[in-house]
């Protein structure tokens, strides 16, 4: 209502200025300054209730709502463990990953913990190759999901691939190529 007002009121000054074309040519000036109503009509009645009232009204209001379908009615592989289920995932895993070792590293001097670049590279080359691998692939195959799952929805964001084969498609080539990004971060770089 005071948008309303507001324009109304920049209406009537752009009105009244006496060298404006455009309401000059346009429009008559006292047909658009009388014919606009500053008040909008209130069709609604209201009336004084108490709290405890305005309380039992309310509850009466929620009891007639629509109540939302169980989880039970949705597929199982649409909705639980769906891509987007899975982005979230992948998106916790790596910022959770990240927020802890920068936390352990802005402690570390005070611990007396060695986390520098040297003594982390030292403890990692010490370890099995299966070891290393598995660790890089660990934090590898998030960060290809996420990075796919994100391009992928930069592609529903131009409105693109919402049928259903496109949907099962494009599912099957994110996950083979998120395994396969997670092996090439893990074994190659």
């Amino acid at each position: 209502m005071i948008a309303h007002r507001v324009g109304v009121a920049a209406l009537r000054r752009g009105a009244a200025k006496p060298g404006n074309v455009f309401f000059n040519q346009t429009l008559p000036k006292l047909a658009l300054t009388a014919g606009i109503s500053t008040t909008s009509p209130r069709l609604a009645s209201s009336t004084q209730v108490s709290q405890e009232e305005g309380q039992k009204i309310l509850a009466n209001q929620r009891l007639n709502r629509p109540v939302s379908p169980h989880l039970g009615i949705y597929k199982i592989e649409q909705t639980w463990f769906g891509t987007s289920a899975w982005t979230r995932i992948t998106g916790t895993v790596l910022s959770g990953s990240l927020y802890v070792y920068m936390s352990a590293y802005l402690a570390a001097p005070m611990l007396g913990w060695h986390l520098e670049s040297a003594s982390l590279v030292a403890a990692v080359s010490s370890l099995p190759i299966a070891i290393k691998g598995g660790l890089k692939f660990a934090l590898g195959f998030p960060f290809a999901y996420h990075f796919l799952a994100g391009l992928r929805h930069l592609a529903y964001d131009l409105g693109k691939g919402f049928a259903k084969a496109t949907i099962l498609k494009s599912d099957k080539i994110l996950w083979a190529s998120s395994i396969v990004g997670g092996l090439v971060l893990a074994f190659l770089v």
